[in-house]
């Protein structure tokens, strides 16, 4: 499967886990787990593999979509702490999911046609495959391993740093080989 349509079908299912926890269908506490460590899969295969894939196609769309992950992770981690008979629960349930499906048509209107069209269908499926093997791998081993417990640190700001000194090694690297040349 192609990494976009991997995610755009991930997007279903968080709308739809959403619609459950909004309607009150099911124990609240176990529709929040379930969100919960489907979004932190679904954001780990965007920060990790995703946008550092895509992100000379839109940097500053990218650069954004950091952003709304960390906010978004901050409005998870304070959902989670909230009992669902709660008066705070309704309203932080009903931010999470508008900051999350913002972000979802943004990233399905503006960021996704762009990859498309800029990367060959074998990229797209080869980052679909690899994106489908650490998605299952985080979901297995749940939100709270997937994020830092700090709320000064999301699994956002790991991510961009860690990207940051990948694009600084490599430099690094092209500057030695120009220098030993």
């Amino acid at each position: 499967m192609k990494a976009t349509s991997l995610l755009e079908s991930q997007h279903r299912h968080v709308e739809a886990l959403f619609e459950k926890l909004e309607c009150g269908q099911g124990a609240p506490a176990v529709t929040l787990e379930t969100l919960a460590n489907y979004l932190a899969a679904h954001m780990a295969i965007e920060q990790e593999i995703f946008y550092p894939a895509v992100k000379a196609v839109d940097v500053q769309r990218v650069d954004e979509s950091y952003e709304e992950h960390a906010l978004g992770e901050l409005a998870l981690k304070r959902l989670l702490g909230t009992r669902s008979d709660e008066p705070a629960f309704k309203a932080r349930v009903t931010a999470l999911k508008e900051l999350t499906l913002q972000h979802l048509l943004e990233e399905e209107e503006e960021l996704f046609p762009q990859v498309e069209e800029s990367l060959s269908e074998d990229a797209l499926l080869q980052l679909g495959k690899t994106m489908k093997a650490r998605f299952d791998q985080v979901l297995e081993s749940g939100f709270e391993a997937a994020t830092p417990k700090s709320v000064a640190n999301t699994s956002a700001d790991v991510a961009r740093q860690a990207l940051a000194t990948r694009i600084e090694k490599k430099e690094r690297g092209k500057k030695d080989k120009a220098i030993s040349l």
